[in-house]
């Protein structure tokens, strides 16, 4: 009897904590998984309980556990995409599966009742992680728009230095891993960010930096995703700033065209979709402080990307792209010390195409393997063969090379991501593979370029010797494995190991990755996050082919004309042991907590640590004498410096980030940050036989070194409903630079001044609004409107009359821009 009762109760408690499974999946509106997606369950008030959140793995699968059944209201949320309002959901007992389908954000115009998903902490991620979606570039009023790397520069870690080149937690360009859709978009030579897309077909930015999960191994300092949209089942076409831009520089001109046009929609509606974006750019750049008729240059620049999703089944997705970048600039390089016939015309050409098969296998295996293929060619033609001459005020005569480079990669990539599986926690594996070949070739012939003294005397001519026809290839290997182990619901644990290996090289080398994200007892939407991870540098081509380049010689000459040394030989030469793989320890520690009134708060330290770097150094400043043979193979001649390839950079990053950020009212917003950092480095100046600069102790502050910088940027309502605010802040100190004598021999320590403090703001206003059933932006405002003047040229050398005169920068200028975003 006894036995039969406690049978009994047993299973009334089973009946009355019955079981119940939510087993769900989060796509987008061309059915896509949507990783990294926020859903909340909510049960009726009827129900007893508290609401349950689930954050969705790269599969966009989630799973949530009931303790009962009943009505229930879910919703869902991820940054780049419309929230999805509660909806009722009536389970039952036992598994049940749910899709949720979350779209794209687009532009909200008044008719529009859906709102954007606010910034969030993310619990499933440990490295720090920054995003900026299409509609938010869209928003922010950067100087030429039309130009992408303009905008990265509103990321509180990223600063663009004086020729615009883009720095990522103060590394140099090339240390920043590019990618565009997944595949490496370095330019295959210089590993920089060359490349030119419509803002347009950008559907996100994002930025991570600090312990790199395993997957990333060539980011030394970090990874700037770029992902693009694909289409959807709507036809939808854009254009922007279709009529030229005339503005009152020295006169009126025509100073710029910077059309866009865009067109997406279904090839077979439910099955495949298309996105095509053209992006031109004529600009007229106009010195101010050189006469009229000698103070302007114009420039052609082009790009189409098309790109293609094809569901092929339900389970199994191909995505294509391909890019097309064109540039044509005749006398690039026009500043108030480089007059015209010091320039360039430079030509150059991109092609980037890529496919990657996406397929869901049984028992929740995710399978990646794709291709890329980059090629560009790159011409450089100075206006004619006279020696160029650095005089104490500027330059004059012709540009010293000409040269004709063509370069490649062929990228192969496989990811895997293996079921789920429980033991002390939940645990999710990433693995993978990288492949990549790439390679460069180059004909460049040299002329001869003179340094004058204060007097106009020649103080020395440098000509070259050799050939400076090469090629050279290489080719690279890298694996990882990944763990992303859930132990408990407020604790994740990231941990992976990465092998990378190249034929430059040919070191096997092991990268730890590790992460701690850890939410405290009662702050769901808080996050303490820490890692530390060791990344290694695949070997660069740029570095690799110098010395299979031509070698200067050096003539030195006293007042009177007469030669006093000389020709002497200055060359590059590969290192006489074998090489280490530079590698770079990087630490991160942040707090990130969401407040009410949808306001996000952020503050972060980042540390790195660059040992082994691959640098240039003179041995003969270190007392050691030319090698016999080399000495006999030039003739005898005497030598200023062999500059051998070694492990002996050494660079130092450090960074305390507080950010802010709030969402409101729908579609409107505003970020602001302040970054206190430092970047050093035993090697400054990236020594190369082009660079006439003679540095004896290459240590110092990096050139885009900037230890206080406040960035801010938003878009504001204002009193009437479809007209905004949009507007750019950005102050910090100067850039640093180097003094020089009349010899061209840096004085004092390097980078030991400054530029003038930088002050930029960027005021506009936006109305949009509907005109014979069309959507219309209309955008008018100035750009550093309070003229501040932000000088991005010096005279450095002590021998001029002008000697500290701070040159260029942009002063005030009123900017208008339309846009036509179709049919309503």
């Amino acid at each position: 009897m006894l036995l039969a009762w406690l049978a009994v109760c047993a299973a009334l408690a089973r009946a009355a904590s019955a079981d119940v499974r939510l087993l769900g999946r989060v796509v987008d509106e061309n059915n896509t998984a949507v990783a990294g997606a926020r859903v909340t369950l909510r049960p009726d008030s009827s129900l007893a309980g508290s609401s349950r959140q689930a954050v969705t793995d790269a599969r966009g699968n989630f799973v949530l556990s009931l303790e009962r059944p009943g009505q229930y209201w879910i919703s869902a949320e991820c940054e780049g995409f419309f929230r999805l309002a509660e909806r009722s959901l009536e389970l039952e007992e036992g598994e049940q599966e749910v899709v949720l389908v979350l779209n794209h954000q687009q532009e909200i115009f008044e008719r529009v009742t859906v709102s954007y998903s606010p910034p969030a902490v993310d619990p499933d991620r440990a490295a720090p992680q920054q995003r900026m979606t299409g509609t938010e570039i869209q928003a922010i009023p950067y100087p030429t728009t039309n130009n992408l790397r303009n905008v990265m520069r509103a990321f509180p870690g990223i600063v663009q230095d004086n020729r615009g080149g883009l720095h990522l937690s103060g590394a140099p360009e090339e240390q920043t891993y590019y990618t565009l859709d997944g595949f490496q978009l370095n330019d295959p030579l210089s590993g920089r960010f060359e490349t030119r897309l419509s803002v347009d077909s950008v559907r996100s930015l994002e930025v991570s930096t600090g312990a790199l999960t395993a997957e990333y191994g060539k980011g030394a300092a970090g990874v700037l995703a770029i992902k693009t949209s694909a289409g959807d089942d709507r036809f939808r076409y854009s254009a922007t700033n279709f009529i030229p831009s005339v503005e009152n520089r020295k006169g009126l001109i025509l100073d710029g065209w910077t059309p866009r046009l865009g067109v997406s929609g279904p090839i077979r509606k439910g099955r495949a979709w298309f996105s095509e974006s053209l992006d031109l750019h004529y600009m007229k750049h106009v010195v101010e402080d050189l006469p009229k008729g000698e103070d302007r240059t114009s420039s052609w620049r082009g790009s189409n990307l098309l790109r293609n999703q094809f569901n092929l089944a339900p389970s199994n997705i191909l995505y294509t792209g391909f890019l097309v970048n064109a540039w044509t600039a005749p006398r690039t390089g026009l500043t108030a010390l480089d007059p015209w016939e010091t320039t360039v015309d430079r030509r150059s050409r991109q092609w980037f195409f890529y496919v990657k098969d996406q397929a869901y296998l049984a028992n929740g295996l995710l399978l990646e393997l794709g291709y890329s293929f980059t090629r560009t060619f790159g011409r450089e033609i100075p206006q004619g063969d006279q020696p160029l001459d650095i005089l104490p005020e500027g330059r004059r005569g012709n540009y010293f090379a000409n040269a004709v480079r063509k370069a490649g990669r062929d990228q192969y990539l496989v990811n895997v991501f293996l079921p789920s599986f429980g033991l002390a926690g939940t645990h999710q594996l990433k693995a993978g593979l990288d492949l990549d070949r790439v390679h460069y070739w180059q004909d460049v012939r040299r002329t001869v370029y003179r340094h004058y003294r204060p007097d106009y005397t020649v103080l020395r001519a440098v000509g070259f010797g050799g050939s400076g026809r090469l090629s050279r290839s290489n080719f690279e290997a890298g694996s990882y494995v990944q763990d992303s182990w859930r132990v408990r619901p407020s604790l994740l644990v990231e941990a992976g190991v990465r092998h990378d290996w190249d034929r430059l090289i040919g070191t096997h080398d092991v990268a730890p990755r590790l992460g701690v994200a850890w939410t405290p007892p009662g702050l769901d939407a808080a996050k303490l996050s820490a890692g530390f991870g060791v990344v290694y540098e695949t070997a660069s081509l740029r570095v690799f082919t110098r010395p299979l380049d031509q070698y200067s010689l050096t003539t030195y000459y006293a007042r009177d004309g007469t030669v006093t040394r000389g020709p002497a030989v200055s060359l590059f030469a590969f290192a006489d042991q074998p090489l280490r793989r530079p590698a770079y320890y990087n630490w991160n520690l942040s707090w990130e907590q969401r407040l009410g009134g949808g306001l996000y708060v952020r503050a972060g330290w980042i540390s790195r640590r660059g040992r082994r770097g691959l640098t240039y150094e003179n041995v003969l400043a270190e007392g050691q004498t030319p090698p016999p043979e080399l000495c006999a193979a030039l003739g005898g001649l005497p030598f200023d410096a062999i500059y051998r390839l070694q492990n002996l950079r050494r660079d130092v990053y450090d960074a305390f980030e507080i950010a802010w950020r709030q969402v409101f009212r729908q579609q409107y917003e505003w970020v602001a940050s302040y970054t206190r950092s430092r970047a050093l480095s035993n090697a400054v100046v990236d020594l190369s036989i082009d660079d006439p600069m003679i540095i004896s102790r290459n240590v110092g502050r990096m050139p885009w070194d900037a230890p206080n910088r406040w960035i801010s940027w938003g878009y504001l309502p204002l009193f009437r409903r479809n007209w905004a605010l949009a507007y750019l802040l950005e102050a910090r100190n100067g850039y640093p630079f180097s003094i020089q004598d009349d010899e061209g021999r840096l004085v004092g320590q390097i980078n030991e001044r400054r530029f003038p403090f930088f002050f930029e703001l960027n005021l506009h206003v936006e109305r949009r609004f509907f005109l014979k059933g069309h959507r219309w932006a209309l955008r008018a405002g100035f750009n550093n409107i309070t003229n501040h003047r932000n000088y991005d040229t010096v005279n450095n050398n002590t021998g001029s009359p002008n000697f500290l005169r701070f040159y260029g920068g942009q002063s005030r200028s009123l900017n208008f821009r339309i846009r036509w975003l179709g049919r309503n």
